[in-house]
């Protein structure tokens, strides 16, 4: 999707994501209702971009949203995190090799709201 890849570029101009930039995310992202897993890569890539950075508190707060609703949220799974779903999360977290504190967060809420919280994901 060349959209995206257009959305990154211009979000990480000035190399934080603000309030509007968030907005524009959901509203982008959840056109359809739902976050596929292109787009939920999507938003690793750019929370990697950004890691450690002075981003808007709203970022951290969409990304769990987004991330847990795709995970979560699928036909195959719902409620919770199925086999192909733990490789798929943990080869997210580790591509920029440390786990930030949004990505601790996301891992906090999943443990909180899913039927299911498999133990290596307790990192």
């Amino acid at each position: 999707m060349n959209k995206l890849k257009e959305v990154k570029q211009s979000i990480l101009k000035d190399g934080i994501i603000d309030a509007q930039e968030v907005k524009q995310l959901q509203e982008l992202l959840y056109a359809d209702g739902i976050i596929d897993q292109e787009e939920a890569e999507f938003l690793f890539e750019l929370n990697d971009a950004v890691s450690g950075k002075e981003n808007d508190a709203s970022w951290e707060t969409f990304f769990i949203k987004a991330i847990s609703d795709f995970l979560l949220k699928d036909e195959n799974s719902p409620g919770e995190i199925d086999d192909k779903e733990v490789k798929w999360l943990l080869a997210q977290i580790q591509g920029d090799g440390q786990l930030d504190k949004t990505e601790k967060a996301l891992l906090q809420n999943l443990k909180k709201e899913s039927k299911n919280f498999p133990k290596i994901l307790d990192l």
